[in-house]
């Protein structure tokens, strides 16, 4: 349960969105991280109105930050037994739009370090070689996730292999 947590992040995710995102016109990431994880109250509210769905909670996710439009990006709370470092991370877009888009904490890592966010990722914007790299985040992903080294395109391909009935599942919780 969200609430029984700590809603502050671990080390290796507060390093990674240290100092924030620049969006440059659109040519950079669109994110803004929180600066700890929304309250389970808070989760529950945003994802009841998400979903259109009265008695869904929303406590399988995390959520750890947003795009300028609203859509969260959250760890996804699917993977039992496991820490938080080990469950995948997804996209919930304000038009309805989801996605798989690192598999585990030390995915996102590499993820933001080629230059990619939770929305760019989503959307396929970037992936394929669109993006800009960010020294300091891949120094972050070389600190915390050494020998996980892959490009955007790589984190997102295993992501999505990775969890294939996410979308699925969220649409099950709609109205």
């Amino acid at each position: 349960m969200v609430e029984e947590e700590s809603r502050e992040f671990p080390a290796a995710l507060a390093a990674a969105l240290a100092g924030g995102f620049d969006y440059d016109d659109g040519y950079g990431v669109d994110f803004e991280p929180f600066p700890e994880f929304l309250s389970a109250g808070e989760t529950a509210e945003w994802f009841r109105a998400w979903t259109g769905n009265p008695e869904v909670d929303g406590a399988r996710f995390r959520v750890f930050g947003q795009d300028g439009t609203g859509g969260y990006a959250a760890f996804w709370l699917v993977r039992e037994g496991r820490g938080l470092d080990e469950q995948p991370v997804v996209f919930l877009g304000s038009e309805g739009e989801t996605g798989v888009v690192a598999r585990d904490l030390a995915d996102l890592l590499w993820l933001l370090a080629g230059g990619l966010g939770p929305w760019e990722a989503a959307a396929g914007y970037g992936a394929e070689g669109g993006a800009r790299p960010d020294a300091a985040r891949e120094a972050v992903a070389e600190r915390f996730a050494p020998g996980r080294r892959r490009g955007p395109a790589q984190v997102v391909a295993a992501a999505g292999a990775g969890f294939p009935g996410f979308d699925g599942h969220v649409r099950g919780l709609t109205r």
